[in-house]
């Protein structure tokens, strides 16, 4: 019978166990919105994350040297009597440039790792400010999760969102330089549990 108390103890330890861990960040980046949607064609995360980018990075991006955002997103499914069941998985990466010539800003958005020998299958977006260019990459849309089907729209869901700039993508002497520097460290993690709502 002991066995049977330890479990009673545990199932009622995760009963109270919080339903929204805090979001744990770098840089005064923050989560203000996380969102769980269906469609007919699958089911979407949207997000919005709030930072502010520090001069040195701008400073980089005014020279013509690209900078990249990574956003990731997990769905699991919670076992009492086990660990949780990770039923979906997505990213998104996001690729910000300053393009002289036009004096505009271009943004890339893919599913796969972005590199300087050819963007692959991504979404390219102009915009005339930093300031605008900067909310396209702190909105993060319709991030695809995967079918109903194998997702499930029964109870709550346990989402892990994670947000980051990503400076292993910056040219070699730059990762050098940031090590170690506080104005590169823009990363926020927030994992709630979200019910799924449907797009109008």
């Amino acid at each position: 019978m002991g066995w049977l108390a330890a479990l009673l103890v545990l199932a009622c330890f995760l009963a109270c166990w919080p339903a929204a861990a805090p979001a744990q960040s770098g840089k005064g980046a923050s989560v203000s919105q996380l969102k769980l949607e269906q469609a007919d064609d699958g089911v979407y995360l949207n997000a919005q994350v709030q930072f502010e980018l520090p001069s040195l990075v701008e400073e980089v991006l005014d020279k013509g040297i690209a900078i990249y955002f990574v956003a990731e997103a997990e769905l699991s499914r919670e076992r009492w009597y086990w660990t949780d069941q990770k039923i979906a998985q997505a990213t998104r990466h996001m690729r910000l440039a300053y393009q002289p010539l036009t004096r505009r800003w271009r943004l890339n958005v893919s599913p796969v790792p972005i590199t300087n020998s050819g963007f692959g299958v991504s979404l390219n977006q102009n915009f005339d400010t930093l300031s605008e260019a900067l909310d396209g990459v702190r909105r993060v849309a319709r991030l695809r999760l995967g079918d109903i089907s194998e997702i499930g729209d029964d109870g709550p869901h346990l989402v892990t969102f994670r947000f980051r700039l990503d400076t292993s993508q910056l040219p070699r002497p730059f990762q050098i330089g940031v090590v170690g520097q506080a104005d590169w460290n823009i990363s926020v993690e927030r994992s709630a549990r979200l019910s799924l709502e449907k797009m109008k």
